[in-house]
């Protein structure tokens, strides 16, 4: 649509939805609202290292992760909290801009990349204000237990496996691509 404006210039106005790399960070902004409410009920309504059956394979069970996934350096004297810290900032930092630059076209990488960086701010929050991650999320198997996760972990896992899932369609659209 063509809007007239005074004198002899016009501008182009788009239609329909705002630029998707806001889009994709409003995602993340979603993520990091649902991280946070969850973590909040979590905190509140179990105790810690207690497990709250839900199903046969599932507990609610508050934990506490003070390193990183699989609570990796998890016991490492606490210098770890301002390296994750400083490492999740940049990692965000990094994809936000990737997102900005990215062409409206490829919506598969920003909701991607929109999933990842919510869930890397939410834990990330965690880490500045606790010094540590609130997990809760425990999903097991007789005595097999996954660890411990959360909302924002689930979102960076589902960000994550889109990301390669959509690299794997476009290798292959390239493959069958006429040269």
């Amino acid at each position: 649509m063509i809007l007239p404006m005074s004198g002899a210039h016009t501008r182009t106005v788009r239609s329909g939805f705002p630029p998707l790399p806001w889009m994709w960070l409003g995602v993340s902004v979603l993520v990091i609202l649902l991280d946070w409410q969850s973590k909040q009920m979590a905190s509140e309504m179990l105790v810690l290292y207690r497990p709250h059956e839900i199903f046969s394979w599932l507990n609610m069970t508050l934990a506490h992760n003070y390193g990183a996934a699989f609570s990796f350096l998890n016991n490492a004297g606490g210098w770890q909290r301002w390296f994750f810290v400083v490492l999740a900032s940049l990692v965000s930092l990094v994809l936000m801009v990737w997102l900005l630059r990215l062409p409206r076209q490829e919506w598969r990488t920003g909701l991607s990349l929109g999933l990842i960086i919510g869930g890397a701010i939410g834990n990330l929050i965690d880490r500045v204000q606790l010094g540590y991650v609130v997990d809760f999320i425990d999903v097991y198997f007789r005595d097999w237990h996954y660890p411990a996760f959360n909302v924002a972990d689930s979102a960076i896992t589902i960000g994550v496996v889109l990301l390669l899932l959509d690299g794997m369609v476009q290798a292959f659209k390239r493959e069958d691509a006429p040269q």
